[in-house]
């Protein structure tokens, strides 16, 4: 049993005693670094492999195409669309994710990220540590946050955990997702809303939807000028549901107070370059929202226990297999 651990140069030297707890003694565990200058090495390691790990690393067609070996592409993540799972399917390779394992960790970051931006945190710590000042308004405007409306897109476990706690602040909520009753969304704790009244309604916009083909980039120039009270944007789910440059735009022109980022359109941002660095009403967290020390067991042990299943035969056994391989 040969299991390859996908990394990026940055997370190469992670320790990996959590999946040799769940591998029999005999398996083979190789960790194989990926940038895209070094995909043919990448690809040869990985072609008589029984199974990938992946956590952030872009499992593609071609990539796909060098597996002769391969029956599952087990996916450190809840979300999977940085692997081709359709062209997996074809190849009768199951991919599998995480059905669910750090819904507390993200929904506090996203309260985190709001309560910093809408109280300022960033200008009053500036004013104190740096400045040396002691200015009580040195951050004008502040809102009371009882009273604000909370817009959130995707009110699956996380929404409605970020609801939740918001409610506790006496906050209204709103949501969209097209894939929920009303009724449904009505008796847990939310108003629901199209689209287009989220982005005029709320005084906070949060995201928490999948990435998908239907919102790539759905957060884009179009959406932000649809938003009357230049609200805070909040996105802890995936970078490529915001259009980053438009963001920027956003930005700049007031269409958007403030933004809170877990996530950037890339895996491994230069922030030397990043154009939404070093605002003041900008605080990025580097995809760390679901970062707890019960998570990262979590996070790792999962996984490896779904290439075990799979490569078993128990397919229906697996957490959560996403392309359908193995369970007909």
């Amino acid at each position: 049993m040969k299991i390859i651990i996908a990394e990026y140069p940055e997370s190469a030297d992670r320790d990996l005693s959590i999946e040799r707890e769940v591998f029999p003694e005999d398996a083979v565990l190789e960790l194989a670094v990926y940038t895209p200058e070094t995909e043919d090495a990448f690809i040869e390691q990985c072609r008589d492999a029984d199974a990938i790990l992946v956590g952030y690393v872009g499992i593609n067609k071609r990539i796909i195409d060098g597996l002769e070996n391969c029956k599952v592409i087990s996916v450190q993540a809840t979300g999977w669309n940085y692997v081709d799972w359709e062209y997996a399917r074809e190849k009768k390779i199951a991919v599998c994710a995480i059905g669910e394992y750090c819904t507390q960790e993200v929904a506090d970051h996203a309260i985190m990220l709001m309560l910093a931006l809408l109280k300022g945190l960033k200008t009053y710590e500036r004013s104190v540590q740096t400045d040396k000042q002691w200015i009580y308004n040195a951050k004008p405007g502040v809102k009371r946050i009882e009273g604000l409306k909370l817009g959130i897109a995707g009110y699956g476990k996380i929404g409605r955990a970020v609801a939740k706690r918001a409610q506790s602040f006496g906050m209204e909520i709103l949501a969209y997702d097209p894939y929920i009753p009303d009724e449904a969304v009505r008796e847990m704790g939310a108003e629901p809303v199209t689209m287009d009244e989220l982005l005029e309604q709320s005084d906070v916009i949060t995201i928490h939807m999948n990435l998908t083909g239907e919102n790539q980039g759905m957060f884009d120039l179009q959406k932000f000028r649809k938003m009357k009270r230049s609200p805070i944007l909040l996105n802890v789910a995936r970078g490529g549901a915001v259009k980053e440059e438009d963001l920027v735009y956003a930005l700049d022109h007031g269409l958007v107070s403030g933004a809170g980022l877990d996530v950037l359109s890339s895996e491994t941002p230069d922030m030397n370059t990043c154009p939404l660095a070093g605002r003041e009403n900008v605080i990025i967290t580097p995809h760390s929202a679901f970062y707890s020390t019960t998570t990262e067991y979590l996070l790792y042990k999962i996984p490896a226990e779904n290439v075990l299943r799979c490569l078993e035969g128990k397919y229906k056994e697996a957490n959560r297999v996403v392309n359908g391989v193995g369970l007909e």
